[in-house]
């Protein structure tokens, strides 16, 4: 199902924070290495999730939410949060750099749409691309280490 308004992607946004940090969860149980960052990656989702969502109703209007700023397929932006449970460190970090560029796809996809009928959304959209971004060097480097 298509979403074209932008209750629909806060609400999309929300479930794609939730689902990604449910997965560094399971990452930070499996491997206690690196627990401090993966769980500091479940911090920044929430923290994103909630930054999304006071961006969109401090500026909410009905003329706003009434126009279809948006045609985003969810669909394209699925990813697979599960961890197997035989999981080596370097496949779960390459599925985390997966989910990642899913997400960031999606930021910067939606921040594109809606630029032309919003300002603050896509702006807090592009400035989450930008954090992530660092979320994936991030997660190169510790690839590079090794487990």
């Amino acid at each position: 199902m298509q979403m074209h308004t932008c209750s629909q992607i806060i609400g999309f946004t929300r479930e794609l924070e939730n689902t990604s940090a449910k997965f560094y969860e399971a990452l930070s149980q499996k491997f206690a290495k690196e627990e401090d960052v993966f769980l500091s990656f479940v911090k920044e989702n929430k923290k994103y999730s909630a930054e999304v969502e006071r961006t969109y109703y401090g500026v909410i209007t009905d003329a706003i939410e009434g126009c279809f700023a948006f045609d985003i397929n969810p669909d394209e932006y699925a990813f697979q949060a599960e961890l197997p449970e035989k999981v080596s460190y370097a496949e779960a970090l390459d599925r985390a750099m997966e989910i990642e560029d899913k997400i960031i796809k999606f930021y910067s996809d939606a921040a594109e749409q809606s630029k032309s009928l919003m300002a603050d959304v896509p702006r807090a959209f592009a400035m989450i691309v930008k954090k992530r971004g660092g979320r994936v060097s991030m997660l190169q480097s510790l690839l590079g280490k090794g487990a």
